[in-house]
């Protein structure tokens, strides 16, 4: 195949948006199958992102920042999940949420930790990509005011 036959490589943005989404999926995987973030990205690497297969191609995606969201989810974890705690009613601890949505905001706070992006745009980019697991936008609402809380938490002059 030819740099000609390939379509254009798509932009920044979907590159990261696209890591983001493999990250939530790695995240989720790791903790329902009890595998090591390890195994988890070197099959994201090898057998999902940019991939082709019988049921055609996966999308390609920002591997270094799947790879640092999942190493920082998985350094940070603690961290992130008392922040989290701190954001949900007192009654429902992080353990006690939808697994997807415990890798929302693992994923999301592991970018708010690190800071490399501004906390704005890591809560609108988690909020979208939770409304595509949850169509209903209820889970996004809830979503968007627990990372508002962490951001404030975790990196206080993020946010105004």
């Amino acid at each position: 195949m030819t740099d000609q036959d390939r379509s254009p490589r798509p932009d920044r943005r979907t590159l990261s948006s696209a890591a983001r989404l493999y990250a939530v999926q790695a995240l989720f995987q790791m903790e329902a199958a009890g595998q090591s973030a390890d195994r988890v990205t070197r099959e994201f690497q090898n057998f999902r992102i940019d991939f082709e297969d019988r049921d055609g191609p996966t999308a390609e995606a920002d591997e270094a920042l799947f790879n640092r969201i999942v190493d920082d989810a998985v350094t940070w974890q603690s961290r992130i999940d008392q922040a989290t705690d701190r954001g949900l009613v007192a009654r429902w601890p992080i353990d006690r949420i939808d697994p997807v949505l415990r890798a929302v905001f693992r994923a999301a706070g592991a970018e708010i930790v690190a800071e490399r992006a501004p906390a704005k745009v890591v809560i609108s980019e988690y909020v979208r990509l939770t409304e595509a697991f949850f169509p209903e936008g209820r889970e996004a609402r809830f979503v968007n005011a627990v990372l508002d809380h962490v951001a404030r938490d975790l990196r206080p002059d993020s946010l105004p």
